[in-house]
């Protein structure tokens, strides 16, 4: 009986990393040593990354929403205010895009915030 041996194992687990690898520069493509660093690294940085890029989007939509909401003559935090008291439920990603492609729904939504700030029946107690 042969000698069991782990060759096609090992070949294969090797080909995998090298397969991620390929579109890398030099060793890093070819050599299985360099190219299971460097795939290794790329992983971390995906993960990472899948996590930076949701910071990143609500930084954006806050900027978005800030510059329009100025337009309006009202600072970020106070038309979130407004909203709130208002009982507008839409979120930032929805108001970013809003602020974009449609300014008289937002400019709507300004005057709803600014009169919300204004009156006070609505305000509350604390």
């Amino acid at each position: 009986m042969p000698r069991a041996v782990s060759g096609p194992v090992t070949r294969h687990r090797r080909k995998k990393f090298l397969k991620r690898a390929e579109g890398y520069y030099s060793g890093r493509r070819k050599l299985f040593k360099h190219a299971k660093e460097t795939v290794m690294r790329a992983l971390r940085f995906a993960y990472r990354d899948r996590r930076q890029r949701k910071r990143d989007f609500r930084y954006l939509w806050t900027a978005r929403i800030n510059a329009a909401s100025r337009q309006h003559g009202l600072p970020y935090n106070r038309f979130i205010a407004g909203l709130k008291r208002a009982g507008v439920a839409l979120d930032r990603k929805i108001l970013a895009a809003l602020a974009v492609e449609d300014p008289e729904a937002f400019r709507a939504l300004a005057d709803m915030a600014r009169g919300a700030l204004e009156s006070p029946a609505t305000a509350t107690t604390s």
